[in-house]
């Protein structure tokens, strides 16, 4: 199962496209609601999670956190998203981030040293933590993390993870099925 964590003002785009190429793919995502459900958006489109954080129980085998202001705020003032990013980091589990969200993981540190990207003008976040940055890309997998820049890179972040998961052909085949 993979979740994709909402919290109140995330980046629709960056949360509802990758979902709904993930869903495309046959691949189990739900959406874990941090804080209010419905999940208000950045742009004022409210989401209804398929289940709160308290009550993911599990570790998922995959972890999503899309962008957005004051979505990322709220993620990084959650006790359980730390905790869960944390758990997730320990057992090498995918951790894909878009936009703003790749600061999180290099402010804990998780991406010292390896390469990755976010939401343009937030460089500076991810070079304080020891990130290699590749301004010029969209998407960037590095091991476990998986990072994209924003909005704009929704459909290729997407289409990264179906690849993570399921392999460069099933992402392929459907990036042709939806004329990509």
């Amino acid at each position: 199962m993979i979740a994709l964590l909402l919290a109140p003002g995330f980046e629709e785009t960056e949360a509802v496209v990758p979902l709904d190429i993930l869903r495309r793919a046959g691949l189990d995502v739900v959406t874990v609601a941090v804080g209010q459900n419905p999940v208000p958006g950045a742009h004022n489109i409210a989401v209804v999670a398929d289940m709160a954080l308290e009550s993911l129980n599990t570790l998922p085998d995959m972890l999503i956190l899309p962008g957005g202001y004051p979505g990322v705020k709220h993620l990084e003032e959650s006790p359980r998203v730390h905790a869960l990013i944390d758990d997730m980091a320990e057992k090498q589990k995918p951790i894909a981030a878009i936009c703003a969200a790749p600061a999180i993981l290099a402010r804990k540190g998780l991406l010292r040293g390896r390469r990755a990207v976010c939401f343009p003008g937030m460089e500076a976040e991810l070079l304080a933590g020891g990130t290699v940055v590749l301004e010029n890309e969209k998407v960037v997998a590095d091991g476990p993390f998986l990072t994209a820049q924003a909005a704009g890179a929704a459909l290729e972040f997407g289409f990264a993870i179906v690849s993570a998961l399921k392999g460069a052909d099933a992402a392929k085949e459907l990036r042709e099925k939806m004329y990509v």
